[in-house]
């Protein structure tokens, strides 16, 4: 059966009217989207403006810009979240999806997308065996990375002479530390002091480990040769600093030596894995960075004897190899025997040889004086002393004297050279002439000079006497 369309014109109760008015007395007047969004907004900002909520993580996502961005999720329903950038900056651990925490913040709405999100102003792990979770997600991520190898493992030092230790300065670990390695062998230890748990402990203990390693060879502050991480025992929560990622990648990338000693024996970080070595306490870390003093002593000691020991023995093997070899040697007088034989033999052949010698030589010493004679010494000696009276007199004619006696004189001019030309002697115009028995100064004149007479008749020469017969006496000489 049809029903027909009610008449609009008749029946104005029941039908919809095409323009919006008033009805008469209604006081809610309608609203605008955004005045509806802003009262909802504020109903749930104030119905809810302290929350915690408990769920998992769901597509957790970091923002370039810093915020955080995810999703709380349970088996029936899931709401949205957000941590901006100055609280998500100081969160204590890494979120990840599985994991269950707890969120604390405020709901509200967005109105652009008509849907609410918790804006969170802290979020934590929701109980041990969710941060359990979280550690075991996270070394196997790191592990993944090679983080955990065991060939990026640097052995210890055994000596290390100076230590750096990485812990808070004013808790039991550092004096047990010191006070082990006193005992042990006492070494130089440099302490960077950090906070060990709570907010921006990673951080420091990060900043520790790289400065350390950033620490120059030879500089102001000495390197160290080992770096122990240490802390006390605690729950999970309280050594979690240790399991953050960039304490993690810093002990890693260390190219010193690390040991971790980072809760009791049974406590277990993800430093653990990245160091060198682990140690179950900050103690043990001590006996693993150096041996006992008393002990290298004793085996030095030890290795000193064997030396010393082994020295005698090869000395005294090396003498009675010595005494075994000398005992085939012949004896010194065999040597020695014919040598001194042959020495006797030369001597005396010597002796002979010289006797013969002198006897010959005497005997053609006689033989030649034998041959002397008086005639012919004195032959010999009137023949030398007659060259001998040649010679003087040759000396005596050509001596200057001589002639100045025969009435020469000899010129010479002011300074003593002798003028041997009359050009010579008008140049020099004072003169002075040197006779037998003087010398007279004389003017050189521009007057004509005479012409010469006739030279004088030299006397005859008186004839040369015989030598005198050898044993009359020396004779004259001139």
């Amino acid at each position: 059966m049809s029903v027909p369309f009610p008449d609009t014109a008749s029946d104005t109760d029941t039908a919809a009217r095409l323009l919006a008015e008033d009805a008469p007395g209604d006081n809610a007047p309608a609203l605008s989207v955004s005045q509806l969004s802003a009262a909802i907004k504020r109903t749930v900002e104030d119905g809810f403006a302290r929350v915690r909520v408990r769920g998992e993580l769901s597509g957790a996502k970091r923002a370039a810009s810093g915020h955080f961005y995810a999703a709380l999720k349970d088996d029936n329903a899931l709401i949205d979240m957000v941590m901006w950038k100055g609280q998500a900056s100081r969160l204590a651990f890494r979120p990840e999806d599985g994991i269950e925490v707890i969120a604390t913040g405020k709901l509200t709405t967005y109105p652009g997308r008509s849907k609410y999100q918790l804006v969170v102003d802290s979020l934590e792990v929701a109980g041990e065996g969710a941060l359990m979770l979280l550690f075991e997600k996270l070394k196997a991520r790191l592990g993944a990375e090679g983080l955990f190898d065991q060939g990026r493992k640097q052995s210890l030092p055994y000596l290390p002479r100076t230590i750096g230790v990485v812990t808070s300065p004013t808790g039991a670990v550092i004096r047990d530390i010191l006070h082990r390695l006193a005992d042990r062998c006492p070494t130089h230890v440099i302490v960077w002091p950090v906070l060990v748990q709570g907010e921006g402990a990673a951080a420091q203990v990060a900043n520790a480990v790289r400065g350390f390693d950033a620490l120059a060879p030879g500089g102001p502050v000495p390197r160290p040769d080992l770096v122990i991480v240490a802390r006390g025992g605690g729950s999970i929560e309280d050594l979690w600093a240790f399991n953050e990622e960039v304490v993690v990648r810093a002990i890693a990338d260390c190219r010193i030596p690390t040991i971790s000693a980072v809760g009791h024996e049974t406590d277990v970080t993800l430093a653990d894995y990245a160091a060198d070595r682990r140690a179950p306490t900050p103690t043990a870390a001590a006996e693993m960075a150096v041996p006992v003093r008393a002990e290298l002593q004793a085996q030095l000691a030890t290795w000193n004897g064997r030396i010393i020991g082994a020295a005698n023995r090869h000395q005294a093997l090396g003498a009675e190899r010595l005494a075994a070899l000398a005992r085939h040697l012949p004896r010194r007088e065999a040597l020695y025997a014919p040598q001194r034989q042959r020495l006797d033999d030369a001597h005396g052949r010597l002796d002979r040889c010289q006797q013969h010698r002198v006897a010959v030589a005497a005997e053609r010493l006689a033989t030649r004086g034998a041959a002397l004679r008086p005639s012919l010494l004195a032959r010999g000696w009137d023949r030398d002393r007659a060259k001998l009276e040649g010679l003087a007199r040759l000396l005596v004619s050509l001596d200057p004297r001589a002639l100045l006696a025969r009435g020469y004189a000899m010129v010479r001019d002011s300074a003593g050279a002798i003028v041997t030309t009359a050009a010579g002697a008008r140049a020099a115009g004072t003169l002075r002439l040197q006779f037998a028995d003087g010398e007279v100064a004389a003017e050189v004149g521009g007057g004509a000079v005479p012409a010469p007479g006739p030279a004088p008749q030299s006397a005859p020469k008186a004839a040369r006497k015989p030598p005198a017969a050898p044993g009359r006496g020396q004779g004259e000489l001139f």
